[in-house]
């Protein structure tokens, strides 16, 4: 993957899931290549590395994720004139399987439960993940460095139609949301084709039928990942680093049987609250701390099964 994203081409698209595309993401910038992302652990990992490799190179990073595509198109679209225009970025979030579940239903999920999302159809990894909020928790992250944030500028909101897929709201009280069916290949084809538009085959939004839009306020004590996410964002440096590998090693033992679903909440903040930060890490203090992260999950389940009680 490494190779190939340094061959010649107009823009590299990293559709890779997890830390793996982290190599291949810093290769396509160091050979100049725009960079169309949507392996969001990248950032996750490495956030403050890849932005300054694309910095030093002079090439964009184009989201994909359908999110931080609805953020970087309402930025565009209101002629936002820099971060000091943002007032907040509203990550949208359908809430996955478990929204309305209690806490005791959520601890106990089969495997299949988490794998049926009400909206979107993805891999078994990122379905997982939006069944627990870490997908959403991931994306925290990566918007705070996408687009220069602070933590205190990230919200989530539970939207669970997912037709607007993120909103900004700017200094002067405008929010500007940008709305479209659940389709992943409208932000794909943003990003393949920016800075234009072209007649595409997503779907349309039909305005000719009645529907509503419901917004929630997410539930930290159910969906924990959220409230872990917002924490690693503040503390930066290998914090992020821990956060993906221990969640990337717990799913891991879910699907293995090793845990329950509860468990892997309880092993990534057991994680990271073990990790003494490194505050402005190289790349190998980063892939040493996704190293120690799984060994340490890795040890817990061995232990323990996943029944983790946090440090």
């Amino acid at each position: 993957m490494t190779e190939l994203a340094t061959w010649p081409c107009d823009i590299v698209l990293n559709g890779v899931v997890g830390s793996l595309g982290l190599a291949p993401t810093l290769a396509a910038l160091a050979a100049g290549r725009t960079l169309a992302l949507a392996n969001k652990e990248a950032l996750v990992v490495a956030g403050s590395l890849v932005m300054a490799e694309a910095r030093k190179h002079g090439v964009s990073v184009l989201p994909v994720d359908s999110e931080h595509s609805a953020v970087f198109q309402s930025l565009l679209s209101a002629g936002a004139g820099g971060r000091k225009e943002i007032k907040r970025v509203i990550l949208t979030a359908s809430g996955g399987p478990f929204r309305t579940s209690t806490k005791e239903k959520i601890e106990n999920a089969t495997l299949a439960d988490a794998l049926n999302h009400p909206v979107w159809r993805m891999g078994n990894k990122v379905t997982i993940d939006s069944a627990t909020l870490f997908n959403k928790a991931l994306e925290i992250i990566e918007a705070r460095w996408l687009f220069d944030l602070s933590p205190e500028q990230i919200e989530v909101v539970i939207h669970p139609e997912s037709v607007i897929h993120s909103m900004v709201e700017f200094v002067d009280g405008s929010t500007v949301a940008q709305l479209s069916p659940p389709d992943m290949r409208t932000p794909i084809q943003y990003a393949l084709t920016y800075p234009e538009r072209v007649a595409g085959i997503s779907k349309r939004l039909d305005l000719t039928r009645a529907f509503s839009l419901r917004f929630e306020p997410p539930d930290f004590e159910r969906f924990p990942a959220l409230r872990l996410a917002f924490d690693v964002a503040r503390k930066g440096g290998t914090a992020g680093a821990v956060l993906n590998a221990a969640n990337e090693a717990a799913v891991e033992a879910f699907v293995a049987g090793k845990i329950p679903f509860g468990g892997i909440s309880r092993l990534v903040e057991f994680t990271i609250q073990s990790h003494r930060v490194q505050a402005d890490p190289s790349l190998d203090d980063l892939l040493e701390a996704d190293r120690w992260a799984r060994r340490v999950v890795a040890d817990q389940t061995a232990a323990v099964g996943g029944r983790v009680k946090t440090a």
